[in-house]
């Protein structure tokens, strides 16, 4: 399974440093906040987005 989150939502969510470090996302690169990342059912678990 894959989980599809936003940048927004991630925030919202408090994962966003999170998903920053897994998709090698630093403070200076520009993303938007609807930009998605597809995350796998370990990461969405790890994040606690399931149970």
């Amino acid at each position: 399974m894959k989980v599809i989150i936003t940048q927004s939502e991630a925030i919202d969510k408090g994962i966003w440093p999170q998903v920053m470090q897994w998709f090698g996302i630093g403070n200076e690169d520009d993303t938007w906040p609807t930009e998605e990342f597809i995350l796998t059912e370990e990461q969405a678990r790890e994040a606690g987005l399931l149970k």
